[in-house]
């Protein structure tokens, strides 16, 4: 069953952070991220995510499996929120009142491991 999560991240610099996150993850997972329309998309191997840049918010979007779709969160939110940690970025995901979730930097995240295997 395939689920999906939502988060509105406050930023002055939207364009920026989605840029900056595909350009990113975009090592590992196929990404596009049009600047003109502000939209961008990131396609793993369990699920799929969407950027829009928007006046002062960038918007999430991550649909997968139900039990994938935490790795898919995580995966986006902990990239981001260490891209913004000089702006204090916080993603909050919302899926219902028992699943939604804060995501804030942690320096001891090893970047890449749960790229490749996501949920394992």
């Amino acid at each position: 069953m395939t689920t999906r999560s939502q988060a509105r991240v406050a930023t002055d610099r939207p364009h920026r952070y989605a840029k900056q996150l595909a350009a990113h993850l975009g090592r590992r997972i196929e990404t596009t991220w049009d600047e003109e329309t502000g939209h961008g998309r990131l396609v793993f191997p369990h699920g799929t995510g969407t950027m829009a840049a928007t006046p002062g918010a960038l918007l999430l979007t991550v649909e997968g499996d139900a039990q994938r779709l935490a790795d898919l969160e995580d995966v986006v939110a902990r990239h981001l929120v260490c891209f913004g940690a000089k702006d204090e970025l916080l993603v909050h995901w919302q899926r219902n009142p028992a699943a939604a979730g804060t995501t804030r930097c942690q320096e001891t995240d090893t970047p890449t491991d749960h790229l490749q295997h996501p949920g394992a």
